[in-house]
């Protein structure tokens, strides 16, 4: 057993000035039993607790850790960023290099306007989509989840779906009222809110791979359906992809499913794991922001300079090196193969999804291709799991609705040591 005094003495002191003792409900272990581990430090493909243990991490900081923890070129690179400074409320340069590398790797994003979390670049893009068409409705997607913004928190996936909470209290009934939710991988749901609501809906906000519901893939057509609806009732699609963004391939999403959407937010990824956000798309549509158009939108932190020079340098590795993407998608391929062969050795009542880097065992028999069915899974043997292979080395999410994310830290090695201890597990 590994030990746990640490963190168990952290815990107790943390719920005593953190509400639940975590500044994410996320990192709670409510659903799955237990106490959190507190993270001392990380390299590789490992983490390492206040206690000294070691763990092959399945979580990279929710994604944005795709070159591995701690990597040796980027912390040389903010070393000698944080000389010059932590912030300065000003332009910068490394505001510019940014901007002009991702529109150069993501040709969809012609302009791009940095904010400092994906929870703001969503809500940001919320409103230019509004004030770009006039229209006050969106429409978003059961067990999606696009941050905590009030008018986005309606069946919003993992933390609530963990939770058992459908929303939350403190939103305002009227800061939902032009929030329509349809359902995942359907079409017609969508196409029955555009009938009904017809010339009033300004977007549709879509994770393009649902990765807040474990990882549902989108069905075949579904995504250049929205993109048809869409353009048919003049409605803008914004991709989401705060976690598939340079994750799936280098640009993201709209690349890998060949779709063009028309606004695009971003997470961490791109602050190779600070914290920072960003939305760009379509110079007509990006021309409304502030100051040159009439949606406001500000933030005295955005673009800040250590954030800044962290991304370019992830940014530019995964740009000058796209053999890593093989890398990660062939060892994804090689942990679902893995343990489909377990669930189909020993008639396991478990289905496996995933696409390239991401990966899910839900503890469900039936197909998971939208919100409902993930929550048919059964949340209690998930938390049996998640503590033996928790115990045994493998730092999963500790909830059934959490992606497993694989770095290019992460070895061939790693992988089968995790699905032999899950194999234990199933035995």
């Amino acid at each position: 057993m590994m030990k746990t005094n640490i963190s168990e003495s952290l815990f107790e002191r943390a719920v005593n000035v953190i509400p639940g003792g975590v500044n994410s409900p996320v990192r709670a272990f409510n659903s799955v039993g237990g106490k959190p581990r507190f993270i001392n430090k990380a390299k590789g493909a490992y983490i390492y607790d206040e206690d000294g243990n070691k763990y092959i991490d399945y979580i990279g900081s929710w994604g944005p850790m795709i070159i591995g923890h701690n990597d040796d070129r980027v912390i040389e690179a903010v070393k000698k960023q944080m000389e010059n400074g932590l912030s300065y409320g000003a332009a910068t340069k490394l505001e510019v290099e940014m901007a002009e590398l991702i529109t150069e790797i993501v040709p969809c994003v012609e302009m791009i306007r940095m904010v400092n979390s994906g929870t703001e670049a969503v809500m940001s893009a919320i409103r230019l989509a509004r004030g770009f068409t006039g229209r006050d409705k969106i429409v978003k997607f059961e067990g999606c989840y696009h941050g905590h913004a009030d008018a986005l928190l309606v069946k919003a996936g993992s933390g609530v779906m963990t939770e058992g909470v459908p929303g939350s209290r403190g939103v305002p009934a009227g800061c939902v009222n032009d929030t329509l939710t349809a359902v995942y991988n359907d079409l017609n749901s969508v196409e029955a809110l555009f009938n009904e609501y017809k010339n009033k809906i300004a977007c549709i906000i879509v994770e393009p791979v649902a990765a807040n519901m474990g990882v549902v893939v989108p069905n075949k057509g579904f995504l250049q359906g929205l993109r048809k609806l869409c353009d048919e009732n003049n409605a803008l699609l914004i991709f989401d992809e705060v976690i598939t963004g340079f994750r799936l391939k280098l640009d993201g999403a709209s690349g890998y499913f060949n779709i063009t959407p028309d606004i695009v937010t971003y997470g961490k990824i791109i602050g190779g794991g600070m914290p920072v956000g960003a939305y760009g798309g379509k110079k007509e549509i990006m021309k409304m922001v502030s100051p040159v158009g009439e949606v406001y939108q500000a933030g005295t932190l955005s673009g800040n300079p250590i954030a800044m020079r962290a991304g370019i340098t992830q940014l530019s590795i995964l740009k000058e090196n796209p053999d890593i993407y093989d890398k990660i998608n062939s060892l994804g391929i090689k942990l679902r193969n893995g343990i489909k062969n377990i669930i189909d050795k020993y008639n396991i009542a478990c289905t496996v999804n995933g696409i390239g880097s991401l990966s899910c065992l839900y503890f469900s028999e039936i197909p998971v291709d939208n919100y409902c069915n993930a929550g048919k899974s059964d949340t209690e043997a998930f938390g049996k799991y998640f503590n033996y292979m928790l115990n045994n080395g493998n730092y999963l999410g500790p909830s059934q609705f959490e992606a497993m994310f694989i770095s290019a830290a992460h070895t061939k090695e790693q992988i089968e040591k995790t699905i032999s201890d899950c194999e234990n597990y199933f035995k």
